[in-house]
Protein backbone atom coordinates (compact mmCIF):
# COMPACT_ATOMS: atom_id res chain seq x y z
CA UNK A 1 0.00 0.00 0.00
CA UNK A 2 1.37 3.38 -1.01
CA UNK A 3 0.08 6.89 -0.48
CA UNK A 4 -3.36 8.02 0.66
CA UNK A 5 -6.93 6.96 0.05
CA UNK A 6 -8.31 6.67 -3.49
CA UNK A 7 -12.09 6.60 -3.89
CA UNK A 8 -14.74 6.16 -6.56
CA UNK A 9 -17.49 8.78 -6.73
CA UNK A 10 -20.03 7.62 -9.29
CA UNK A 11 -17.70 6.92 -12.26
CA UNK A 12 -14.92 9.29 -11.22
CA UNK A 13 -11.69 8.39 -9.50
CA UNK A 14 -10.82 10.74 -6.65
CA UNK A 15 -7.15 10.82 -5.65
CA UNK A 16 -5.88 12.73 -2.61
CA UNK A 17 -5.45 16.46 -3.15
CA UNK A 18 -8.65 16.89 -5.14
CA UNK A 19 -7.50 15.05 -8.28
CA UNK A 20 -10.57 13.86 -10.21
CA UNK A 21 -10.21 11.52 -13.20
CA UNK A 22 -12.92 10.26 -15.53
CA UNK A 23 -12.41 7.65 -18.24
CA UNK A 24 -14.28 8.78 -21.34
CA UNK A 25 -15.60 6.71 -24.22
CA UNK A 26 -14.98 8.33 -27.59
CA UNK A 27 -14.77 7.91 -31.35
CA UNK A 28 -11.74 6.06 -32.67
CA UNK A 29 -9.69 8.15 -35.10
CA UNK A 30 -8.29 6.88 -38.39
CA UNK A 31 -4.66 5.79 -38.04
CA UNK A 32 -3.51 8.17 -40.77
CA UNK A 33 -3.58 11.96 -40.74
CA UNK A 34 -3.91 14.37 -37.82
CA UNK A 35 -7.30 15.24 -36.40
CA UNK A 36 -9.14 17.46 -33.94
CA UNK A 37 -10.28 16.28 -30.51
CA UNK A 38 -13.00 13.62 -30.67
CA UNK A 39 -16.03 14.04 -28.40
CA UNK A 40 -16.80 12.37 -25.11
CA UNK A 41 -19.59 9.78 -25.44
CA UNK A 42 -20.15 9.07 -21.78
CA UNK A 43 -18.04 7.63 -18.99
CA UNK A 44 -16.77 4.10 -18.67
CA UNK A 45 -18.31 2.49 -15.57
CA UNK A 46 -15.83 1.94 -12.72
CA UNK A 47 -15.92 -0.77 -10.06
CA UNK A 48 -13.61 -1.60 -7.16
CA UNK A 49 -11.76 -4.89 -7.64
CA UNK A 50 -12.18 -5.82 -3.99
CA UNK A 51 -15.98 -5.77 -4.32
CA UNK A 52 -15.70 -8.80 -6.62
CA UNK A 53 -13.07 -10.80 -4.74
CA UNK A 54 -14.82 -14.11 -5.50
CA UNK A 55 -14.88 -13.62 -9.26
CA UNK A 56 -11.79 -11.64 -10.26
CA UNK A 57 -8.50 -13.40 -11.01
CA UNK A 58 -6.02 -13.71 -8.14
CA UNK A 59 -3.53 -11.32 -9.76
CA UNK A 60 -6.19 -8.60 -9.91
CA UNK A 61 -6.89 -8.96 -6.22
CA UNK A 62 -3.16 -8.74 -5.50
CA UNK A 63 -2.88 -5.49 -7.47
CA UNK A 64 -6.10 -4.00 -6.11
CA UNK A 65 -7.46 -0.92 -7.78
CA UNK A 66 -10.44 -0.56 -10.09
CA UNK A 67 -11.71 -2.07 -13.34
CA UNK A 68 -13.66 -0.89 -16.36
CA UNK A 69 -15.06 -2.67 -19.45
CA UNK A 70 -13.63 -1.87 -22.87
CA UNK A 71 -14.20 -3.32 -26.34
CA UNK A 72 -11.45 -4.47 -28.67
CA UNK A 73 -10.08 -1.43 -30.49
CA UNK A 74 -12.23 0.97 -28.47
CA UNK A 75 -10.71 4.40 -27.84
CA UNK A 76 -10.69 6.38 -24.60
CA UNK A 77 -9.45 9.63 -23.11
CA UNK A 78 -8.84 10.80 -19.57
CA UNK A 79 -10.66 13.86 -18.27
CA UNK A 80 -9.13 15.84 -15.41
CA UNK A 81 -11.88 18.49 -15.28
CA UNK A 82 -12.84 19.22 -11.69
CA UNK A 83 -9.35 18.68 -10.31
CA UNK A 84 -8.77 21.44 -7.79
CA UNK A 85 -5.37 22.17 -6.24
CA UNK A 86 -2.15 21.73 -8.24
CA UNK A 87 -0.95 18.16 -8.62
CA UNK A 88 1.56 16.26 -10.73
CA UNK A 89 -0.07 13.17 -12.22
CA UNK A 90 1.82 10.22 -13.67
CA UNK A 91 0.00 8.13 -16.28
CA UNK A 92 1.30 4.67 -17.12
CA UNK A 93 0.18 2.31 -19.89
CA UNK A 94 1.37 -1.16 -18.95
CA UNK A 95 3.83 0.56 -16.59
CA UNK A 96 5.35 2.60 -19.41
CA UNK A 97 5.06 6.36 -18.85
CA UNK A 98 2.65 7.83 -21.41
CA UNK A 99 4.55 11.13 -21.35
CA UNK A 100 8.24 10.14 -21.38
CA UNK A 101 8.20 6.53 -22.62
CA UNK A 102 10.39 5.61 -19.65
CA UNK A 103 9.69 2.71 -17.26
CA UNK A 104 7.20 3.43 -14.48
CA UNK A 105 8.84 5.24 -11.58
CA UNK A 106 7.78 6.10 -8.02
CA UNK A 107 9.46 9.51 -8.44
CA UNK A 108 8.82 12.58 -10.53
CA UNK A 109 11.31 13.58 -13.21
CA UNK A 110 11.85 16.63 -15.40
CA UNK A 111 14.50 15.19 -17.72
CA UNK A 112 12.51 13.75 -19.34
CA UNK A 113 9.24 15.00 -17.85
CA UNK A 114 7.18 12.02 -16.69
CA UNK A 115 3.95 13.70 -15.54
CA UNK A 116 1.19 16.10 -16.48
CA UNK A 117 0.29 19.20 -14.46
CA UNK A 118 -3.19 19.55 -12.99
CA UNK A 119 -5.34 21.55 -13.34
CA UNK A 120 -3.25 22.99 -16.21
CA UNK A 121 -3.76 19.84 -18.30
CA UNK A 122 -7.53 19.44 -18.79
CA UNK A 123 -7.37 16.02 -20.47
CA UNK A 124 -5.10 13.42 -22.03
CA UNK A 125 -6.18 11.46 -25.11
CA UNK A 126 -3.08 9.38 -25.76
CA UNK A 127 0.66 8.98 -25.58
CA UNK A 128 2.99 11.90 -26.17
CA UNK A 129 4.13 12.08 -29.78
CA UNK A 130 5.41 15.65 -29.46
CA UNK A 131 5.03 18.72 -31.69
CA UNK A 132 1.59 19.42 -30.25
CA UNK A 133 0.23 15.93 -30.92
CA UNK A 134 -0.70 12.72 -29.11
CA UNK A 135 -1.51 9.23 -30.42
CA UNK A 136 -4.94 8.04 -29.29
CA UNK A 137 -5.34 5.41 -26.55
CA UNK A 138 -6.86 2.27 -28.13
CA UNK A 139 -7.65 -1.00 -26.32
CA UNK A 140 -5.95 -4.17 -27.55
CA UNK A 141 -5.39 -7.64 -26.01
CA UNK A 142 -2.09 -8.58 -24.44
CA UNK A 143 -0.14 -11.27 -26.25
CA UNK A 144 -0.02 -9.74 -29.73
CA UNK A 145 2.78 -7.28 -29.01
CA UNK A 146 0.57 -4.38 -30.13
CA UNK A 147 0.38 -2.55 -26.79
CA UNK A 148 2.66 0.35 -25.92
CA UNK A 149 4.05 -1.91 -23.20
CA UNK A 150 4.84 -4.68 -25.68
CA UNK A 151 6.47 -2.40 -28.22
CA UNK A 152 8.58 -0.48 -25.69
CA UNK A 153 9.63 -3.26 -23.30
CA UNK A 154 9.44 -6.34 -25.53
CA UNK A 155 7.01 -8.11 -23.19
CA UNK A 156 3.42 -7.76 -22.02
CA UNK A 157 3.06 -8.35 -18.30
CA UNK A 158 0.95 -5.60 -16.76
CA UNK A 159 -1.62 -4.19 -19.18
CA UNK A 160 -4.14 -1.66 -17.95
CA UNK A 161 -3.44 1.88 -16.75
CA UNK A 162 -1.49 3.11 -13.74
CA UNK A 163 -2.08 6.49 -12.10
CA UNK A 164 -0.11 8.23 -9.39
CA UNK A 165 -0.53 11.78 -8.01
CA UNK A 166 1.89 14.07 -6.16
CA UNK A 167 0.69 17.18 -4.27
CA UNK A 168 2.66 20.36 -3.66
CA UNK A 169 4.73 20.50 -0.49
CA UNK A 170 3.01 22.39 2.32
CA UNK A 171 4.86 25.74 1.89
CA UNK A 172 4.27 25.73 -1.87
CA UNK A 173 0.62 24.85 -1.40
CA UNK A 174 0.13 27.67 1.11
CA UNK A 175 1.74 30.09 -1.38
CA UNK A 176 -0.53 28.86 -4.19
CA UNK A 177 -3.65 29.22 -2.04
CA UNK A 178 -2.75 32.81 -1.19
CA UNK A 179 -2.16 33.59 -4.87
CA UNK A 180 -5.53 32.07 -5.75
CA UNK A 181 -7.25 34.06 -3.02
CA UNK A 182 -5.80 37.30 -4.37
CA UNK A 183 -6.60 36.32 -7.97
CA UNK A 184 -10.22 35.58 -7.03
CA UNK A 185 -10.56 38.90 -5.24
CA UNK A 186 -9.18 40.77 -8.25
CA UNK A 187 -11.45 38.82 -10.61
CA UNK A 188 -14.53 39.59 -8.54
CA UNK A 189 -13.61 43.26 -8.57
CA UNK A 190 -13.28 43.13 -12.36
CA UNK A 191 -16.44 41.07 -12.80
CA UNK A 192 -14.63 37.99 -14.18
CA UNK A 193 -13.30 34.73 -12.78
CA UNK A 194 -11.01 33.08 -15.29
CA UNK A 195 -7.39 32.10 -15.46
CA UNK A 196 -4.84 29.40 -14.86
CA UNK A 197 -6.89 27.58 -12.24
CA UNK A 198 -9.94 27.25 -14.48
CA UNK A 199 -9.39 24.77 -17.31
CA UNK A 200 -11.69 24.84 -20.34
CA UNK A 201 -14.88 22.76 -20.32
CA UNK A 202 -14.19 19.13 -21.14
CA UNK A 203 -15.57 17.74 -24.41
CA UNK A 204 -16.95 14.88 -22.29
CA UNK A 205 -19.82 17.07 -21.18
CA UNK A 206 -21.31 16.84 -24.68
CA UNK A 207 -23.95 14.76 -26.28
CA UNK A 208 -25.05 11.89 -24.06
CA UNK A 209 -27.69 10.55 -26.49
CA UNK A 210 -25.01 9.16 -28.83
CA UNK A 211 -23.62 7.03 -26.00
CA UNK A 212 -26.52 4.64 -26.39
CA UNK A 213 -27.27 3.90 -30.20
CA UNK A 214 -22.13 -17.77 -11.72
CA UNK A 215 -18.91 -17.17 -9.54
CA UNK A 216 -15.63 -18.57 -10.82
CA UNK A 217 -12.67 -20.08 -8.99
CA UNK A 218 -10.24 -17.64 -7.39
CA UNK A 219 -7.35 -18.94 -9.45
CA UNK A 220 -9.12 -18.38 -12.77
CA UNK A 221 -7.24 -16.26 -15.30
CA UNK A 222 -8.95 -13.66 -17.46
CA UNK A 223 -8.43 -12.12 -20.89
CA UNK A 224 -6.02 -9.26 -20.30
CA UNK A 225 -6.26 -5.92 -22.10
CA UNK A 226 -3.78 -3.10 -22.51
CA UNK A 227 -3.49 0.11 -24.49
CA UNK A 228 -1.97 0.52 -27.89
CA UNK A 229 -2.22 3.59 -30.10
CA UNK A 230 -4.41 4.74 -32.93
CA UNK A 231 -4.68 7.99 -34.82
CA UNK A 232 -2.93 11.27 -34.16
CA UNK A 233 -4.64 14.41 -32.84
CA UNK A 234 -3.66 17.96 -31.98
CA UNK A 235 -3.07 18.22 -28.24
CA UNK A 236 -0.26 19.75 -26.20
CA UNK A 237 1.23 18.21 -23.10
CA UNK A 238 2.20 21.22 -21.03
CA UNK A 239 5.79 21.41 -19.77
CA UNK A 240 6.26 21.72 -16.03
CA UNK A 241 6.51 25.24 -14.64
CA UNK A 242 7.68 24.12 -11.18
CA UNK A 243 10.96 22.66 -9.92
CA UNK A 244 10.93 19.08 -8.62
CA UNK A 245 11.49 20.39 -5.10
CA UNK A 246 8.03 21.99 -5.14
CA UNK A 247 6.37 18.57 -5.14
CA UNK A 248 6.05 15.98 -2.42
CA UNK A 249 8.69 13.26 -2.59
CA UNK A 250 6.11 10.46 -2.31
CA UNK A 251 2.81 10.01 -4.15
CA UNK A 252 -0.33 10.97 -2.25
CA UNK A 253 -2.32 8.27 -4.00
CA UNK A 254 -2.01 5.68 -6.71
CA UNK A 255 -4.33 3.21 -8.41
CA UNK A 256 -4.12 0.33 -10.91
CA UNK A 257 -6.88 0.41 -13.56
CA UNK A 258 -7.68 -3.03 -15.02
CA UNK A 259 -9.17 -3.13 -18.52
CA UNK A 260 -11.81 -5.86 -18.82
CA UNK A 261 -13.35 -7.40 -21.94
CA UNK A 262 -17.16 -7.07 -22.09
CA UNK A 263 -17.78 -10.84 -21.61
CA UNK A 264 -15.42 -10.87 -18.64
CA UNK A 265 -17.12 -7.79 -17.19
CA UNK A 266 -20.46 -9.59 -17.30
CA UNK A 267 -18.98 -12.71 -15.70
CA UNK A 268 -17.18 -10.82 -12.93
CA UNK A 269 -19.79 -8.20 -12.05
CA UNK A 270 -23.05 -9.70 -13.29
CA UNK A 271 -23.71 -6.41 -15.09
CA UNK A 272 -24.30 -5.84 -18.76
CA UNK A 273 -21.39 -3.96 -20.39
CA UNK A 274 -22.08 -0.62 -22.11
CA UNK A 275 -23.30 -0.71 -25.70
CA UNK A 276 -20.65 -1.07 -28.37
CA UNK A 277 -18.93 2.15 -29.52
CA UNK A 278 -20.80 4.67 -31.65
CA UNK A 279 -20.32 4.55 -35.42
CA UNK A 280 -18.14 7.60 -36.12
CA UNK A 281 -19.53 8.25 -39.62
CA UNK A 282 -23.07 8.30 -38.20
CA UNK A 283 -21.90 10.73 -35.50
CA UNK A 284 -20.42 13.09 -38.09
CA UNK A 285 -23.44 12.81 -40.42
CA UNK A 286 -25.66 13.81 -37.49
CA UNK A 287 -23.79 17.12 -37.34
CA UNK A 288 -22.51 16.59 -33.80
CA UNK A 289 -19.40 18.43 -32.62
CA UNK A 290 -15.67 17.81 -32.78
CA UNK A 291 -13.20 20.08 -31.00
CA UNK A 292 -10.09 22.19 -31.36
CA UNK A 293 -8.31 23.50 -28.27
CA UNK A 294 -6.11 26.57 -28.46
CA UNK A 295 -4.10 27.90 -25.55
CA UNK A 296 -1.99 30.92 -26.44
CA UNK A 297 0.28 30.37 -23.41
CA UNK A 298 0.76 26.65 -23.97
CA UNK A 299 4.10 24.95 -24.43
CA UNK A 300 4.55 21.31 -25.31
CA UNK A 301 6.66 18.51 -23.87
CA UNK A 302 9.19 17.34 -26.45
CA UNK A 303 8.65 13.97 -28.16
CA UNK A 304 10.64 10.93 -27.11
CA UNK A 305 12.32 8.47 -29.43
CA UNK A 306 10.73 5.62 -27.46
CA UNK A 307 7.12 6.71 -27.87
CA UNK A 308 7.70 8.10 -31.34
CA UNK A 309 8.50 4.59 -32.54
CA UNK A 310 5.23 3.05 -31.26
CA UNK A 311 3.14 1.77 -34.18
CA UNK A 312 -0.67 1.78 -34.42
CA UNK A 313 -2.70 -1.30 -33.51
CA UNK A 314 -3.90 -1.70 -37.09
CA UNK A 315 -0.55 -3.27 -37.96
CA UNK A 316 -1.58 -6.22 -35.78
CA UNK A 317 -5.38 -6.18 -36.09
CA UNK A 318 -5.65 -5.29 -39.77
CA UNK A 319 -7.12 -2.32 -41.60
CA UNK A 320 -9.76 -0.21 -39.89
CA UNK A 321 -12.88 -0.89 -41.93
CA UNK A 322 -15.09 1.57 -40.04
CA UNK A 323 -15.87 4.37 -42.52
CA UNK A 324 -14.36 7.78 -41.90
CA UNK A 325 -16.24 10.97 -42.69
CA UNK A 326 -14.37 14.16 -41.87
CA UNK A 327 -16.39 16.73 -39.91
CA UNK A 328 -17.36 19.95 -41.66
CA UNK A 329 -15.78 23.20 -40.40
CA UNK A 330 -19.14 24.12 -38.81
CA UNK A 331 -18.95 21.01 -36.59
CA UNK A 332 -15.58 21.92 -35.06
CA UNK A 333 -15.94 23.83 -31.79
CA UNK A 334 -13.04 25.96 -30.63
CA UNK A 335 -12.19 25.57 -26.93
CA UNK A 336 -10.14 28.49 -25.69
CA UNK A 337 -8.33 29.68 -22.60
CA UNK A 338 -10.41 29.82 -20.24
CA UNK A 339 -17.38 10.57 -0.97
CA UNK A 340 -17.19 6.99 -2.21
CA UNK A 341 -15.67 3.90 -0.67
CA UNK A 342 -11.84 3.71 -0.55
CA UNK A 343 -10.15 1.79 -3.36
CA UNK A 344 -7.66 -0.83 -2.22
CA UNK A 345 -4.11 -0.66 -3.49
CA UNK A 346 -1.85 -3.69 -3.82
CA UNK A 347 1.50 -4.90 -5.14
CA UNK A 348 2.38 -3.70 -8.63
Amino acid sequence: MTGGTVRIEENSLLLPGGVRIRFMRTLRLPETGTHGLPPGLGEFPLRRVEDYADTVPAEWRARGGVMLPVYLREAMWLSFAGSAEPAALQVGVGKVCAISGEPWSPRLSLNPQNHVLLPRQPWLDGINSGKGKVRQFVAVPLGLGATVEGQVTGEEVWGGLQLQSFPLRAPELAKWREQERRRAEAARSAGTLTGYGSPPPAPGALPAPMAAPAAAARSRSAPAMGLGVGGSMRQEIHPSDRPLGAWAGEPAGRVFVHLVTPPEWRRVTGEAPPPSPVDRAAYTRAGLPWFEYYDQDAGDVAPTDTLGAVRPVGEWLGDDHEPWQAPSPEQVIQLGDAPGKPVADGDW
